[in-house]
């Protein structure tokens, strides 16, 4: 399978705005780099016409210009295994590449081989989890984790003391990396491929993550209501700051309560209990 790159050149205010946009278009993977940021898709998924508009969208509130480069599967784990930083959360978890040696200064460690999915921590929204779930008792807990990427949200789960935990994601990739990656932490969670509503779950979780985006997340919050246990958890990002009265308002109608929420870089984490 070959990937589409198109290497963006642009303001860093209009960064987080086109990462939003491209995540929606079925773009999976972001790199930022000191004139703006790259965005990796499918070759079947990528559309000139339509990358063309969302551009001309933008180009009112600052200049964009960007190039494109069709990339081979394996050249592109090799470049960004090479470029890949470990990442320190709250100083107390630190992901890490295999290839990097261990750090014993904090309490969490989570090593993933980092391919092209979305969710190695250097994304606000995944930092912004994977701290919110420090704060939550996972302790002998059953985990929903949607929209997965490297599973490394499980992975937490995993260390914090989780019972049961299983991942989905739409992306084969994802699948494959999610899954190499819980094993290597010797986490034994279990990992679907599929939309919520397809993959005919039935048991009830304690707590549910779901970082993917605004559309997806209010398209599925029905999904998530139902499968939340009375006085469960659900914790969701992937949205910015400006819409979290729409989010909240949905989640208001099915008994959703919002308890927590943070905030980094215009992007937000909100923590929702389930009313009894």
């Amino acid at each position: 399978m070959n990937y589409k790159g198109v290497h963006f050149n642009c303001e860093p205010s209009l960064n987080d705005f086109l990462v939003a946009e491209l995540s929606l278009l079925n773009y999976n993977s972001f790199e930022e780099h000191q004139t703006g940021f790259s965005a990796y898709c499918e070759e079947v998924n990528f559309n000139q016409s339509i990358l063309n508009s969302l551009v001309k969208k933008y180009q009112q509130s600052g200049t964009i210009s960007y190039t494109t480069e069709a990339i081979a599967r394996i050249n592109w784990n090799t470049d960004w295994e090479k470029n890949y930083d470990p990442v320190i959360i709250a100083d107390k978890i630190i992901i890490r590449a295999k290839f990097h040696e261990p750090e014993d200064d904090y309490k969490h460690q989570i090593v993933i081989h980092p391919k092209m999915c979305f969710g190695t921590g250097h994304h606000a929204t995944t930092a912004l989890v994977l701290e919110v779930q420090l704060s939550i008792n996972h302790h002998q807990k059953k985990i929903y984790d949607f929209g997965t990427g490297t599973g490394i949200l499980s992975i937490l789960a995993h260390q914090l003391g989780a019972s049961q935990i299983i991942a989905t994601d739409v992306d084969d990739w994802c699948i494959e990396n999610a899954k190499a990656n819980l094993n290597l932490n010797e986490c034994s969670g279990k990992v679907f491929k599929g939309v919520v509503r397809n993959l005919a779950l039935k048991e009830q979780a304690d707590i549910i993550i779901a970082n993917i985006n605004k559309n997806v997340l209010l398209s599925e919050i029905t999904e998530y209501a139902r499968l939340l246990t009375s006085d469960g958890i659900l914790i969701i990002s992937g949205f910015y700051e400006k819409d979290v009265p729409e989010v909240c308002t949905q989640a208001e109608k099915l008994g959703l309560q919002q308890i927590q929420q943070k905030c980094k870089d215009l992007w937000v984490v909100i923590v929702l209990r389930k009313r009894r």
